[in-house]
């Protein structure tokens, strides 16, 4: 799955990265530990151009009538997204790019200790997941919301977690956005064996109140 993240890449270079025009209200960076229900900066595209945008993390189906009217839906599994009523129509018309500098797994240890490790790519690349977004409104309440899109975990990955979230190449971003055609489906694959690097981090990342670098500084495992 993917629960946490991390994003310190500053947003206009994403902008020009991604030749997106930046809304004026993106959440600030660095952020060391960014948690469900915060905002997100994504990658749509919308009518030719695309867009970097802020978007709440935590899929809201239409069929809710509260934001806690049910499960809070951060991950879509690749395998049955385009099934799932909750997310088969964002699946076809409404997927995103989520550009983050990290993510976090967790482990277990001896004691039942949950034990965090950080993932980020090898080369120091930013990192691009997929993303299906849905907005959602009852009465004054409306938000732009979105899940990762996640994929069984290769057998690197599998060593800390059974699933990761699709992380998309250069290469593979306009396919996705839906600005190449059909296909996008063929994406929703494991990262290649030398994505990503890995090491074991402090615990505090456990709380969702903490926050600093000091949070994604290799410990020893």
């Amino acid at each position: 799955m993917c629960g946490r993240m991390t994003m310190t890449h500053p947003s206009d270079a994403m902008a020009r990265l991604f030749d997106a025009a930046p809304s004026n209200d993106l959440p600030e960076v660095p952020r060391y530990n960014i948690c469900p229900t915060q905002a997100v900066a994504v990658v749509t595209a919308d009518g030719g151009s695309r867009r970097l945008r802020p978007m709440r993390w935590g899929f809201l189906p239409h069929w809710y009538k509260t934001p806690t009217d049910g499960p809070l839906l951060i991950n879509a599994r690749a395998e049955t997204i385009a099934e799932k009523p909750a997310f088969r129509a964002a699946c076809r018309e409404r997927r995103c790019l989520v550009p983050v500098t990290g993510f976090y797994e967790w482990t277990k240890g001896e004691d039942g200790a949950r034990l965090p490790w950080y993932f980020t790519p090898a080369d120091g690349s930013p990192l691009v997941l997929a993303g299906v977004w849905q907005d959602w409104s009852r009465g004054e309440d409306a938000f732009t919301t979105l899940a990762i899109v996640t994929t069984a975990a290769s057998p690197w990955m599998a060593e800390t977690h059974h699933r990761e979230p699709v992380s998309l190449a250069p290469e593979d971003w306009a396919k996705w956005l839906g600005e190449e055609g059909h296909g996008a489906a063929t994406l929703m694959q494991a990262a290649p064996e030398g994505r990503y690097a890995r090491w074991r981090v402090d615990p505090r990342v456990n709380s969702n109140r903490a926050q600093g670098p000091e949070l994604i500084e290799p410990i020893a495992a």
